[in-house]
C-alpha cells in the first residue's frame, strides 16, 4: 500500500507537466524576441548549466528572482543587447503569471495529499527552494525537502530518491514518486523500488530518447488526477 509521497517540484507542481524549456520558449515568442527555437535551446542549456555550477542564486531568492537570473544568462549567451533588458521583465512576468495560476489550481490537491500522506519534495534546485515554496504559499504541505544543491546529488541519479525514502521513513515500496520527467523522476524512482506516477503532458523530448515508458505505473495528464491515481495503485496492490 502507498503510505508516503515523494514529489518533484519544477515542471510538476508549478507548470502541471509542462517542461520549463517549453514554458520559457513560449514566453519568448509572446514577448516577440527575434530568435529561433534552436538558438533558444542552446541558450536554455547554457543558462541551466551556469546556474547549477555558479553561486548566482542565493537562498533568499524567490522564483521570480530565479526567472530573471536565468533569463539574464540566456540573454548573455544570445548576445541580446542591454537595450532589450525590458524583455527580461516581460518574459519573467509571463512565466510568473503561469506559475501563480497553476499553483492556485494545485493547492487543493496538495492540501488533500498532505492531509493523508507524509509528502517529501525531491527537487533539482539551486539552494533556495524553501524561499520559493514559502513565497508561493505551499511550503507547509511538505514534511521534508531533498534539494539537489543542498544534498549534492542531482537527478537522474537515483541516490536523491534514496535520500527521499530515508527522509520519509518508509520502505521504498510504500512510496510513490510523482514527477513530469520520465528519466529524472520515473526511472530514478522505479530504480530505488518506488511506485511511480508520471505526469505526461508536454515534456522534454530528449528525456524520452531510447527510454520507453515502462517504468511508469500510472500516466496522467493533470496534477489533479494524482489522488485518484494513488487510490488506483492501492487497489491494484490489494487485489494482487
Amino acid at each position: 500500500m502507498i503510505r508516503g509521497i515523494l514529489i518533484d517540484y519544477g515542471g510538476t507542481i508549478d507548470t502541471n507537466g509542462k517542461h520549463w524549456a517549453n514554458v520559457i520558449w513560449e514566453a519568448y515568442v509572446n514577448a516577440e524576441v527575434a530568435i529561433d527555437k534552436a538558438q533558444f535551446m542552446e541558450a536554455y542549456a547554457y543558462g541551466e548549466k551556469a546556474l547549477a555550477i555558479n553561486p548566482i542564486i542565493q537562498p533568499e531568492h524567490t522564483f521570480y528572482d530565479v526567472l530573471r537570473l536565468k533569463l539574464r544568462q540566456q540573454f548573455n549567451f544570445l548576445g541580446i543587447p542591454a537595450t532589450l533588458d525590458q524583455k527580461i521583465e516581460e518574459i519573467a512576468s509571463i512565466c510568473m503569471d503561469l506559475v501563480k495560476e497553476t499553483i492556485a489550481l494545485a493547492k487543493p490537491t496538495l492540501s488533500m495529499l498532505s492531509a493523508t500522506y507524509p509528502m517529501v519534495l525531491v527537487s533539482n534546485f539551486y539552494g533556495n527552494i524553501h524561499a520559493v515554496l514559502a513565497d508561493l504559499g505551499i511550503l507547509g504541505y511538505f514534511t521534508d525537502i531533498v534539494e539537489s544543491a543542498v544534498v549534492g546529488i542531482r537527478k537522474p541519479d537515483p541516490g536523491i530518491y534514496r535520500l527521499g525514502v530515508e527522509r520519509i521513513g518508509l520502505k521504498a515500496e510504500e512510496c510513490v514518486v510523482i514527477g513530469d520527467s520520465y528519466k529524472k523522476d520515473i526511472v530514478s524512482g522505479k530504480t530505488v523500488g518506488c511506485k511511480t506516477i508520471w505526469i505526461d503532458v508536454e515534456g522534454f523530448e530528449e528525456d524520452l530518447l531510447g527510454a520507453g515508458t515502462g517504468a511508469a505505473d500510472i500516466q496522467i495528464t493533470d496534477f489533479a488526477q494524482v489522488p485518484a491515481s494513488i487510490l488506483a495503485l492501492n487497489s491494484i496492490q490489494t487485489s494482487s
